[in-house]
C-alpha cells in the first residue's frame, strides 16, 4: 500500500489510539460511498482516484481490526 494517503494513515492511528471505533466505523461508510459514486461516473476514467480509496478502506478496515476486542469479552452484538 505504497500510494495510501500518510494524512488517511495518521487518521486511522489517532482513532485507534484513542480507540474510537464509531469514527473509523463512520470513516469507513463514507470512503465505501465515495468510491461506489466515483465507480458510478461517465465519461472520465476513475481508475487512479477509486484504487486510492480501496487502498484507504484496507487501512480503515486494519484499523478497526485493531480495535477488535477479543473473543468472548463483549457479546457478538456488541462489535456487529
Amino acid at each position: 500500500m505504497t500510494n495510501v494517503s500518510k494524512a488517511m494513515e495518521l487518521i486511522v492511528a489517532g482513532y485507534v489510539k484513542v480507540r474510537d471505533r464509531r469514527a473509523l466505523v463512520d470513516l469507513l461508510a463514507h470512503r465505501r460511498k465515495v468510491l461506489a459514486q466515483l465507480e458510478a461516473v461517465s465519461g472520465i476514467n476513475p481508475e487512479n482516484a477509486a484504487k486510492a480509496i480501496q487502498e484507504e478502506l484496507a487501512v480503515i478496515e486494519a484499523g478497526l481490526e485493531a480495535l477488535k476486542p477479543p473473543p468472548g469479552s463483549l457479546p457478538e452484538n456488541e462489535w456487529s
